[in-house]
């Protein structure tokens, strides 16, 4: 999928206690309809629709209000005839027998759905809506809990199962529902079961309710902007579309303001915005709810609470184990980065990696699987494809979904490799690349890899740097700007290929980019883990290690998401795959990871285990760098901002915050 949107006009809300409400603006920015819809077209979306939903409160004689709805103007409920809407005021034309029309008692919502369709034979334009009036957009994949057959879309297949939902708005008043017995479910109980990413807005029309919200991970980008006293309206976007102010601004670093907030993110979860008309001053008001998850097994992954944590006193630590024997390393394609070691090494594999490794084998496999039915040339020769792309650094992570992915993907389709440097052939993710590029070429040899070098120069990237400070907003630090750029380029796939002893220039035109995140936090691979395992033994570990799982929707998957998506390519993250979560989270700790060990050894130790079992050896030595460090754009954005490493050292550049100084033109 590829993006979705709502604006809402002519409600007022009553925000309770679960909805965040933290805009400090003092200014009215100017986000509106043709803005959304720029920002989610640059994507590249195979088709964008829009459609306006317009709700009217009525009072009949006996002086009960109630709401009809109107999609781009016609009725969606009642059987009065002689009744039309004026489109241009909002109103109903004139009075029906039995009724009246409240004054100005009228509300708009507009519907944003851009469809990257990577699923189905038949094409399908968003806003979805189905004969009962109800209305979806939907952002997302669905790998799992709703049935999606290999010729099916998964938005549409969603559209059918929501249909059937039970609409007696019991999530309001928490009565006892009684529609299960009836066979039908409640929509928070669909979207409980969906496996997969996914953001979603959905209008129940029976119940006038509408329904939103995001994964339980936050795998799909979905921003809010509640109501403010100035700025009304309650928007949803998966973009973040450049105001009428930030067009016109520098980027700049200034401690002394704070910056303006407009959007920010969703919280993961499911919500609910019941509409309902009001007998007080006839004008309509929505009240705001977040529901819990009704799926057990999802609501044990959001506590990712681990039941062996600590190992117990005078017992072993360790598993059973098998023994691998590494192939001599004298010639590693990785000896001009580490020291070669001469001779066979025996390494001992643990039983809960292959574990491991058969759930990442099958969430790899979930993502790469091809749905839509490709079409031949009119001679009978397959049009050349490569369908799914590899972020790549030649570091482990990435090193395994490339071979899991090859053993996934159909043999006679290529697998794109995308390398991002700013330092040319000398950024270590480029060295570390060409050597993994060879070690893959090894293990899979009849596969063609194909690694694109994607070159850039920070110093002339003026105009996409300010691009991105809005693909990244709300975050707002140096070091989201260098992950989100690095990111950005990636996903772009425009560089350079080696072909023939030539190199050429090569742009990737793989729609889905298979992407590492949620391994450094599930298996204890950043710096910070070591020094909570020090300072707090195993049960400080764990806790920091939740934290990062528990913060991950907000520190990365959302501005991750946005950055991909604006090249019109999908984010997939195996790691994060429901299973693969609670694999790792049923394995005791200590076989997760070991701190005692030096860095490269201990890390990540169950997944270097896995790459041994991929026959990956020399890949699972090697040590943990940050995307911003690897490509060298933190050093390049340190020179430029700070001038000098040194001097963005002593400022904590990666954590400065970014504003936009306006300039007066």
């Amino acid at each position: 999928m590829c993006g979705i949107a709502l604006i809402i006009l002519g409600i007022r809300f009553d925000l309770d206690h679960s909805t965040s409400h933290s805009l400090n603006s003092h200014q009215q920015l100017g986000f509106d309809i043709d803005d959304l819809e720029a920002a989610l077209r640059r994507r590249g979306p195979d088709s964008l629709g829009t459609r306006k939903l317009f709700l009217q409160q009525r009072i009949s004689s006996s002086e009960n209000p109630e709401i009809v709805s109107f999609i781009d103007g016609e009725e969606q409920c009642g059987d009065d005839e002689g009744f039309s809407f004026d489109l241009a005021n909002g109103r109903t034309e004139k009075q029906q027998s039995g009724f009246t029309v409240g004054h100005d008692s009228f509300a708009e919502l507009h519907f944003f759905g851009a469809t990257l369709q990577l699923r189905g034979v038949s094409p399908i334009v968003q806003p979805l809506i189905d004969s009962s009036g109800n209305i979806l957009v939907y952002n997302g994949e669905i790998f799992g809990g709703v049935h999606i057959g290999s010729d099916e879309n998964d938005a549409a297949v969603l559209m059918q199962a929501l249909e059937k939902c039970c609409s007696c708005n019991t999530h309001l008043d928490k009565k006892v529902c009684y529609c299960d017995q009836r066979g039908k479910s409640s929509v928070k109980d669909v979207l409980s079961t969906i496996r997969g990413p996914w953001a979603l807005i959905y209008w129940q029309d029976s119940s006038r309710t509408l329904w939103f919200g995001r994964d339980a991970f936050g795998r799909r980008s979905l921003l809010v902007h509640w109501p403010t006293v100035e700025d009304s309206r309650f928007m949803l976007s998966s973009v973040s579309p450049l105001s009428s102010a930030e067009k016109n601004s520098d980027l700049d670093i200034d401690h002394g303001t704070t910056s303006l907030r407009f959007w920010e993110e969703l919280p993961c979860g499911i919500y609910s915005l019941s509409v309902d008309a009001s007998n007080i001053d006839s004008c309509l008001v929505a009240e705001v709810k977040k529901h819990e998850w009704t799926d057990a097994l999802l609501e044990q992954l959001i506590k990712w609470e681990r039941t062996c944590v600590e190992p117990v006193p005078m017992e072993p630590h360790t598993s059973h184990c098998k023994t691998v024997v590494m192939q001599d390393s004298k010639h590693s394609a990785y000896s001009n980065i580490f020291p070669p070691e001469s001779g066979p090494i025996q390494v001992s594999i643990s039983v809960p990696a292959e574990t491991v490794l058969c759930s990442l084998r099958e969430s790899v496999r979930r993502r790469s699987s091809l749905h839509t039915i490709f079409q031949s040339e009119p001679c009978g020769v397959e049009k050349q494809l490569i369908p799914v792309a590899v972020l790549f650094s030649g570091g482990l992570d990435s090193m395994i979904l490339a071979a899991l992915l090859n053993e996934c993907l159909d043999p006679r389709y290529e697998i794109d490799l995308l390398n991002v440097s700013f330092d040319g052939e000398s950024a270590p993710d480029r060295i570390s690349a060409k050597a993994g590029i060879a070690e893959l070429r090894r293990i899979a040899p009849s596969r063609k890899w194909k690694l694109v070098e994607i070159d850039s120069d920070l110093s002339t990237l003026t105009f996409e740097t300010k691009h991105v400070m809005s693909l990244i907003s709300p975050s707002n630090t140096f070091m989201d700007l260098n992950i989100g750029i690095a990111l950005w380029l990636a996903a772009g796939g425009d560089g350079w290929m080696h072909e023939n002893y030539e190199r050429v220039r090569y742009r990737s035109k793989a729609r889905i980019l298979l992407v590492g995140s949620g391994a450094d936090e599930q298996c204890a691979g950043y710096g910070r883990h070591r020094t909570k395992y020090r300072n707090g033994s195993w049960l400080g570990l764990n806790e920091e290690m939740k934290l990062d799982m528990q913060r991950i929707w907000k520190r990365n998957l959302g501005r991750d998401d946005r950055c991909i998506a604006d090249n019109g390519k999908e984010a997939r993250f195996p790691f994060l795959d429901e299973d693969v979560i609670k694999v790792l989270l049923d394995i005791p700790l200590w076989e997760v990871t070991d701190l005692n060990q030096p860095s490269g050894v201990g890390d990540k130790k169950i997944l270097r285990e896995v790459a041994q079992l991929l026959g990956l050896h020399e890949a699972s030595s090697l040590p943990k760098r940050a995307i911003q460090f690897g490509t060298r754009i933190a050093r390049e954005s340190n020179r430029k901002n700070f001038g000098s490493n040194r001097a963005a050292n002593q400022a904590s550049a990666g954590s400065v915050v970014i504003h936009a100084k306006t300039v007066l033109n």
